[in-house]
């Protein structure tokens, strides 16, 4: 097993501990964190109060309702289907607010009674600050969350473009916003720098066609290629078959055969094999795991020498594809690219229920294997 992706649960974090598992940290939890953590700050807290407060007001009052719709229309203002308490749940309600801020204002300011509700400029300051860091993050959790294959591979480069694009600090930005942005990049950073986790990752992004070593150094790309070539190394010795009994019988009578009597010395001198011309220019191969070593580091760097694939092909495809020119390398990337989502998981729990708790493990395997491949 290479690694498990779980939550920040106390007791899944224990269990793993226990038994010396490698785990990753789920990428969408962490996420999740570190925005809740860039949302402390006073004047967010005010600013989605304010929103609190204004939904609360428009949800008890069918006349404020009606008043609102009549605004759009003047406005021109395009009218959602959803309820105005749904409008102001978190990312959604600071877009809808700003969207949708001249007709509350003009609901608001037409009654004596909530005028005191209208946000001042720098609530809007505040909201405006805040939709442009959650704006991007909510499009791409959506893609990343449409994924169907999501695989370890995946969070170094969603790292890398978190710090080059998705949060990278602008000129035009706010300070509330540089704030934010940088709240939660030294979170995640922080988060995905742990010795085992990050050798993990450089190791899983580099076998995957599609990343390669665009987010690795020169020491990082040294340091893999060594790993994955001692790897490969134990892999082949553990499945090449030890030399048995029947190994060791079948010398020992050969040797018999050649030192016998009863013309056992005439026979073994006419099998021996005839030397052939060609015999002559052929080259001694270097035995044991010198030969094996260069071979798998002649293998990586082809591997790494050949472009890059469409970020839209699917690994596991083009290893398969590609096993003929990579057999070694091939065995080692289907074990890293192969980790299965939290989503796996889910499927179990839903399999293992109260009424179904004496399942065995492989009926248990059998049954999420079929919920995610029968369609």
């Amino acid at each position: 097993m290479v690694c498990m992706t779980t939550d920040s649960g106390a007791n899944v974090v224990s269990a793993l501990r226990v038994n010396s598992w490698t785990r990753l940290p789920c990428y969408g939890h962490r996420l999740h964190i570190a925005i809740e953590k860039s949302m402390r700050d006073p004047r967010i807290d005010r600013a989605i109060g304010v929103c609190k407060k204004v939904v609360r007001a428009f949800s008890n009052s069918w006349k404020m309702k009606r008043a609102l719709c009549d605004a759009q229309d003047q406005l021109k203002l395009p009218k959602h289907k959803h309820r105005i308490a749904n409008l102001m749940g978190i990312k959604t309600a600071h877009d809808r607010f700003i969207e949708q801020e001249k007709a509350i204002r003009h609901v608001l300011d037409a009654d004596k009674k909530c005028r005191h509700l209208i946000p001042t400029w720098q609530d809007v300051d505040v909201l405006e600050s805040v939709s442009k860091v959650l704006s991007p993050l909510l499009k791409f959790t959506d893609a990343l969350s449409g994924e169907q294959l999501v695989i370890v591979s995946y969070p170094k480069p969603v790292l890398a473009l978190f710090n080059s694009e998705v949060l990278a600090v602008k000129s035009d930005d706010t300070d509330l916003t540089k704030q934010i942005k940088t709240t939660i990049l030294e979170y995640l950073n922080t988060k995905y720098k742990e010795d085992c986790v990050d050798d993990l990752l450089i190791l899983s992004s580099t076998l995957d066609p599609r990343f390669k070593n665009r987010y690795n150094d020169d020491d990082q790309i040294k340091a893999t290629v060594s790993a994955i070539t001692s790897e490969l190394i134990a892999m082949t010795v553990e499945d090449s078959p030890a030399p048995g009994p029947t190994t060791t019988a079948a010398m020992a009578t050969t040797a018999e055969g050649g030192a016998g009597g009863g013309g056992g010395g005439d026979d073994y001198k006419a099998k021996k094999t005839k030397k052939y011309f060609g015999s002559y220019f052929k080259k001694h191969k270097a035995g044991g795991e010198e030969a094996l070593a260069t071979a798998i580091e002649k293998e990586v760097k082809s591997f790494l020498l050949i472009p890059e694939v469409d970020s839209d092909v699917n690994p596991l495809d083009w290893w398969k594809s590609q096993e003929v020119h990579f057999p070694r390398l091939g065995k080692i990337a289907k074990k890293y690219l192969c980790s299965p989502p939290e989503r796996t998981f889910s499927t179990g729990e839903n399999d293992v229920t109260c009424h179904q708790a004496a399942l065995k493990p492989d009926t248990v395997d059998r049954l999420v294997f079929l919920a995610h491949n029968l369609k």
